[in-house]
């Protein structure tokens, strides 16, 4: 596999990282403990784009330097950032609080749970995007979480998303109503062709439904 082609690919994307003058600081005096000339740090993701997603910092000394990351020069010391994070460290913000106890450098990272989607996307892509960016922060208050499941394309309604909605908004009597018409009217802001949207509960038991 030619990775050439790839980090000329990505190489447009200048990362908006950024490691404020508190974070810097204490990054400085972090690095100046090493006794290692040269060394800087290296931000990463790991399980970019989805639920799981963690934004990680490492050292890296001038030979652990991985030749296709993004260097980012700060006044004390070199940043280096893995480039297919990249997309997933947009908006990205490292910063050191400091407290009575001392302090805490804290990573604020919100796009790196979004699957970024291209222009030649899938519907089924497109979908799962604006579930992940626009609609489950949302239920994350209600400690729910909302997953496509498939779509189909239905005969009478045209193109539907079967959605599997989890954690705090299964509830007993299958899916509350406001919940479900908010994510369909946001899903098809979104994703125009896209016709209706059920809940995978009442799919299952949809076989015998409409028979009077």
């Amino acid at each position: 596999m030619s990775t050439e082609n790839h980090s000329t690919a990505v190489a447009e994307e200048i990362p908006n990282l950024l490691i404020t003058p508190n974070a810097q600081e204490y990054l400085k005096d972090l690095l100046a403990k090493q006794n290692t000339p040269g060394i800087g740090v290296r931000v990463f993701v790991e399980n970019p784009g989805t639920p799981r997603a963690e934004c990680c910092m490492a050292y890296s000394a001038p030979e652990e330097v991985v030749p296709t990351d993004y260097k980012q020069d700060y006044p004390d010391f070199p940043a280096y950032i893995d480039t297919p994070s990249i997309p997933y460290l947009l908006d990205a913000v490292i910063d050191y609080n400091k407290d009575r106890f001392g302090g805490q450098l804290t990573f604020r990272a919100p796009n790196s749970k979004v699957p970024r989607v291209g222009p030649d996307a899938s519907i089924e892509e497109r979908i799962t995007y604006v579930l992940q960016s626009e609609i489950n922060p949302g239920l994350a208050g209600h400690g729910g979480n909302c997953a496509l499941v498939e779509v189909v394309e239905d005969p009478e309604h045209g193109l539907t998303a079967i959605l599997k909605f989890g954690g705090g908004c299964q509830g007993c009597s299958a899916i509350d109503v406001t919940l479900k018409q908010g994510v369909e009217t946001t899903l098809k802001q979104h994703v125009p062709e896209l016709m209706r949207v059920v809940d995978q509960t009442d799919h299952s038991q949809a076989e015998g439904a409409y028979f009077k």
